[in-house]
């Protein structure tokens, strides 16, 4: 599904990815690392990254992209929301010389992930609650502190925590950012039980006087606020894209069925009462990625203010139109759309996901309510 306002090379790149996810196609819950290593090498993960670093030299535009076609061929991968967009790009802003040479080629080329842990038990989406401290030891940290629905830690070579550090000034808990490799001692995890079905799973970690040497902080101590939020933006754009490729996946297989699922004289999808939702459903889906776009530009032109509205706007967008273009594909295939076959049941609980995470709906509402409108905050 190419816009006509999309430049040609970023029609073609769309294109390219759409064959190849089509040609790759994943049973759900089977191990995603054969297709991520499969689209590193064609430079699909770090598209975004500094051509410097080997990466395509790209931005949120076209990782977004690439993303949202690998899910209308109904092969998306949830990591690339948080290894390539949310700590590679706070790494290739804000990291040192030191960590920028570790990290960024491996994430580029998908020989390392990254994991990244900001939620907590009793923090939930107020992020200024959360409790994981560092406080220094010599010229170390010890990093303590517990995390919850961290995403693919087992698969992730380290993980990007969110810790808060004293300010020398206010005596304050200010936000920082830990690089935390996996075999770090004192670094435990926990599967947590989903129902939801998903290849990537979701763990609690607990981090117990974690010990890391001064260079795991990332960027500057007391700019944490700023460089948190600039890893953020691209999470909720890249949710919106996963979002959207989602929707589209379902749609298009209801499309199909419509057009051939003939119960009286003609396909049902000739009748209104079936054709209409499904018009709607798509008219949702592309006003979404409008928005995701104008994000995504926004934020790759440094508008940083700027894309932290229509990003959350994006997401908000495309998570309904993804939740009502999946519940109306289920429905236009009747019992069908329970089926193991068509593959469209297990989506109605991953089209809810994108209404919670990584922000939800209710708190997006009162972002735009009180930064863009003007309105009194109720908390």
């Amino acid at each position: 599904m190419t816009s006509p306002d999309e430049s040609q090379e970023h029609q073609a790149l769309r294109q390219a990815v759409a064959t190849f996810a089509t040609h790759h196609p994943r049973t759900p819950g089977t191990d995603p690392r054969p297709f991520w290593q499969e689209a590193a090498k064609l430079g699909y993960i770090g598209v975004n990254l500094p051509e410097a670093y080997g990466g395509g030299g790209g931005g949120i535009t076209e990782l977004s992209l690439v993303l949202e076609e690998m899910g209308a061929a109904g092969n998306p991968l949830l990591m690339m929301i948080v290894s390539p967009a949310i700590c590679g790009t706070v790494i290739s802003r804000f990291g040192t010389a030191a960590q920028k040479r570790e990290w960024l080629p491996a994430l580029a080329d998908g020989s390392r992930l990254m994991a990244f842990g900001i939620t907590e038990p009793d923090a939930g989406s107020n992020s200024h609650r959360i409790t994981t401290t560092a406080r220094r030891d010599g010229t170390d940290w010890l990093l303590t502190g517990r995390k919850v629905f961290v995403s693919g830690v087992d698969i992730a070579d380290a993980t990007l925590i969110v810790g808060r550090t004293e300010d020398a000034r206010t005596g304050r808990l200010k936000p920082c950012l830990f690089i935390v490799p996996r075999d770090t001692p004192g670094f435990g995890r926990r599967k947590i039980d989903m129902e939801l079905s998903a290849a990537e799973k979701q763990f609690e970690l607990t981090l117990d006087d974690v010990r890391l040497p001064a260079d795991a902080l990332v960027g500057d101590e007391d700019a944490g606020l700023l460089q948190l939020f600039a890893g953020l933006n691209p999470e909720r754009i890249m949710t919106a894209a996963f979002a959207i490729g989602m929707g589209r996946h379902a749609l298009s297989k209801a499309v199909a069925y419509a057009r051939e699922r003939t119960v009286w004289n003609a396909p049902i999808g000739a009748h209104q009462a079936i054709a209409h939702p499904l018009a709607e459903a798509h008219i949702q889906l592309e006003l979404a990625r409008l928005m995701m776009q104008k994000a995504a530009r926004l934020y790759d032109a440094g508008d940083d203010m700027g894309a932290g509205e229509a990003a959350n706007m994006a997401k908000y967008a495309a998570a309904e139109a993804c939740v009502r273009a999946v519940d109306q594909a289920v429905h236009t295939l009747g019992g069908n759309g329970l089926t193991r076959e068509f593959g469209l049941a297990s989506l109605i609980t991953a089209a809810r996901v994108s209404r919670i995470a990584p922000v939800s709906r209710e708190m997006i509402l009162n972002y735009v309510s009180h930064q863009t409108l003007g309105l009194p905050k109720s908390y």
